[in-house]
C-alpha cells in the first residue's frame, strides 16, 4: 500500500490522456470518407438445377451400396472351408452306441452350436 501512495504522489491520480476538443465530432464524417465506394451486386437468378444434379446423390448413394454389398460377397465366399470330395468318400465311419454317445459329447468339450455343426455335416452324406 505505501508503494502505491509514493507512486501516486509522484505521478499523480489525474488521467493524463485526453481527447482534443470536438474530436468526435467529426471522426465519423472522415471515416466514411475514407472508405471505397461499395459496389452493387448485380442481381444473381437462381438457377433451376438439372434432372441429373437432382438424381446424382441418389445414384452415388446406390453406387455405394452396390459396392458394399459386393465386397461383402467377395469376402465371405473367399473364406468359406473348401471340402475335399476325396477326402470324404475315403473316410470310413464308424458306428457307436447310443450309450456311448453322452460320455464321448462330455469329454469332447464341444459347445452346442459346434456339436450341431459336426452333427449336421456327417447326416448330410
Amino acid at each position: 500500500m505505501k508503494e502505491e501512495d509514493n507512486i501516486f504522489k509522484k505521478v499523480g491520480r489525474e488521467n493524463p490522456f485526453g481527447v482534443p476538443n470536438g474530436y468526435f465530432d467529426s471522426l465519423t464524417q472522415q471515416v466514411m470518407s475514407q472508405l471505397p465506394e461499395k459496389e452493387t451486386p448485380a442481381l444473381t437468378v437462381r438457377r433451376i438445377p438439372t434432372r441429373w444434379e437432382r438424381l446424382k446423390p441418389w445414384f452415388y448413394m446406390a453406387a455405394m451400396f452396390a459396392g458394399a454389398a459386393l465386397i461383402i460377397r467377395v469376402a465371405s465366399t473367399a473364406f468359406t472351408p473348401s471340402v475335399d470330395v476325396a477326402v470324404i468318400e475315403n473316410t470310413e465311419v464308424e458306428a457307436a452306441s447310443d450309450e456311448y454317445i453322452s460320455t464321448i459329447v462330455n469329454s469332447a468339450m464341444l459347445d452346442d452350436y459346434s456339436l450341431y455343426i459336426y452333427l449336421s455335416e456327417a447326416t448330410a452324406e
